[in-house]
């Protein structure tokens, strides 16, 4: 099925790692040892004040400061029983799905320096940095720099040289990769790919993501069967279409479809504990067997809405609990810019 750009699943698929998908239901923590977990945004969009852009807009700097107080808030808090109980456990960190800021795809290179002073002085890099009070793990989006050669990619080039605890960067610089626990985590940028065929031009520049992909599973996974989740910008359905895709088609995409096959056969050799995104500014969870429709089996998907956009009031993040064996995924959301905020109630594993 075919989902256009803020569309999402009603009666989404639960999902495990191994066996058919499940409608969501609730299900109690379980006390088999301690799961890696983390939090997931996306889509902050911070941004600066159009008449003024030596200083954030007033919208933005108001939800912001809600939205990562909420965040630092969050840890041994309970969780309702109709969202599957328990409380929220201490936090490996927060991975951010891109679109950190908002106005990269625009020629305007102050407001874009503005914006992402903004975006560390509230989000910070290891925790101790800025206001948010858990490391960040961001990819970037089309808002940032949708040919990669803008500001935002520039700084998260610099960030990395300074992240703590990865296992592998790119050559140059973007991509990385890391351990929570047992799990292994690669950011990807804004779309994973550049295969060798078809040669054409991409609309979002994936920046040699594929490569280093395929490299670091082969260098810090190979056939461990360790869980491993994947996070890049740009969602998936819409895009896993049947190859071939004429050319002319397929560079006024947002993802190349040879792009997205490459990246799904790269998959399909690594026990996924899930592929994560955002971009859509809708919550769609779904299994992803590489064609353009959700399906019963195949691989954990899960599309975050957006969390703290200076224009919105309905906004959502993920928390995430991962076993060797298994996921368990719930929804934090807010229906008036973080002014209050509940649990969905609703557990997917």
């Amino acid at each position: 099925m075919g989902l256009d750009r803020r569309g999402f699943l009603g009666g989404a698929a639960g999902l495990l790692m191994a066996g058919t998908g499940l409608e969501p239901r609730v299900q109690a923590q379980s006390d088999e040892g301690e799961p890696t977990a983390f939090l997931m945004i996306s889509d902050t969009h911070v941004l600066a004040d159009a008449a003024d852009p030596t200083r954030l807009d007033s919208r933005c700097v108001a939800v912001t400061e809600r939205f990562v107080d909420r965040l630092n808030g969050l840890v041994g808090t309970e969780i309702p029983e109709q969202a599957g109980g328990g409380r929220v456990r201490p936090l490996r960190g927060v991975i951010h799905g891109g679109d950190c800021i908002d106005t990269g795809d625009k020629p305007k290179v102050e407001m874009q320096r503005t914006e992402w002073a903004g975006f560390e002085q509230y989000y910070g890099l290891t925790g101790k940095d800025g206001r948010l009070q858990l490391p960040l793990y961001e990819v970037h989006g089309n808002h940032d720099s949708p040919r990669g050669d803008g500001y935002a990619v520039q700084r998260i080039r610099e960030r990395n040289k300074n992240r703590p605890g990865l296992t592998a960067i790119s050559e140059n610089g973007l991509h990385y990769s890391w351990d929570w626990g047992p799990v292994h985590f690669v950011n990807l940028g804004i779309v994973v790919g550049e295969v060798s065929e078809p040669a054409r031009r991409r609309r979002y520049a994936p920046l040699g993501s594929l490569q280093f992909l395929q490299q670091d599973l082969q260098q810090h996974v190979g056939g461990s069967g360790r869980p491993i989740v994947l996070t890049h910008h740009i969602d998936v359905l819409r895009y896993s279409q049947a190859l071939p895709v004429e050319t002319a088609k397929a560079e006024g995409m947002e993802w190349d479809p040879a792009d997205v096959q490459a990246y799904y056969r790269t998959l399909t050799d690594y026990r996924v504990a899930g592929v994560l995104y955002g971009h859509t500014h809708g919550r769609n969870i779904f299994r992803w067997d590489g064609t353009a429709k959700a399906a019963k089996e195949g691989i954990a998907t899960f599309n975050c809405d957006n969390s703290s956009h200076f224009g919105g009031t309905q906004q959502a993040i993920l928390y995430f609990e991962i076993w060797r064996d298994r996921v368990l995924v719930r929804e934090y959301q807010t229906r008036d810019a973080w002014e209050t905020a509940s649990w969905t109630p609703q557990v997917w594993i």
